[in-house]
């Protein structure tokens, strides 16, 4: 096993297994807490709720650390799509409805790509990771997400 597949692995072991305990105590603006049968993870996030900010999103971003992304929050769940313009580097987009539960995933989107990419499913929040993270993690539909601008979630914050 090469150094930087040794340091993926180790990377993603401490997101999962380091995030059990500390999830019931950090509800902050500034992380998302995912988890389902896989584990669990954390990510620290830029959060996107106004019109402006995501009409901007990660565009212009040359590179993001692992632990990194964006949220998109909506006033309500709708059908929403995203797309690739201006943005540098591939991303996963993980689409989840009003209670944070994940309706879909889409993996490694295309830098640059103007090829709207559906929610397929209404969705209220939209977490922006760097491409092929959710899959390497396991995240998928029915995955949880916490944070505190979900109201009534599933998983609330405490």
């Amino acid at each position: 096993m090469g150094s930087s597949a040794r340091a993926l692995l180790i990377f993603l072991a401490s997101v999962v297994v380091t995030a059990a305990p500390a999830a019931a105590q950090q509800c902050r603006d500034d992380t998302v807490w995912l988890r389902g049968d896989w584990g669990m993870a954390r990510f620290h996030v830029d959060v996107a709720d106004s019109a402006e900010e995501r009409s901007r999103g990660l565009m212009f971003v040359e590179k993001m650390p692992a632990t990194a992304g964006m949220l998109f929050v909506y006033g309500h769940a709708s059908q929403t799509a995203f797309w690739m313009k201006n943005t540098l580097i591939p991303l996963d987009m993980i689409f989840a409805d009003d209670k944070g539960q994940v309706v879909k995933v889409h993996s490694n989107a295309v830098p640059h790509d103007e090829t709207p990419i559906p929610s397929g499913s209404p969705a209220q929040y939209v977490l922006e990771i760097n491409g092929g993270l959710a899959r390497q993690l396991g995240i998928d539909v029915g995955s949880e997400m916490m944070h505190p601008a979900i109201r009534g979630a599933a998983w609330p914050c405490k």
